[in-house]
């Protein structure tokens, strides 16, 4: 399992428009061999908000990224200026262990 997560910091005064710009978008990602399931997290810290994927395996998650799904989900995919405070951080994580 192989999991990829992006770290957003919203301006909690633009969190409402925030998460509706995420359940409005085509993701894309049920055509992509290897997905698992995606969420997307909101933090106890008002603007702390993580996008979740899990994936089978980090070259299912590679091959996402270079996918013609990857370029038409990410088209047109910015925040309205004021939303986010900061880039997202990306971060990854391979299973180790799983029960």
């Amino acid at each position: 399992m192989f999991i990829a997560m992006n770290h957003f910091d919203v301006n909690p005064e633009r969190s409402d428009e925030f998460e509706a710009r995420w359940r409005e978008r085509e993701t894309f990602l049920s055509e992509v061999p290897g997905f698992v399931r995606f969420a997307l997290l909101r933090g106890d810290e008002p603007g702390a908000y993580a996008s979740h994927t899990v994936w089978e395996s980090r070259e299912a998650f590679e091959g996402w990224t270079r996918s013609e799904a990857f370029r038409k989900a990410h088209s047109g995919a910015r925040m309205p200026e004021g939303v986010l405070r900061g880039h997202p951080n990306v971060r990854t994580w391979e299973s180790v262990l799983e029960a």
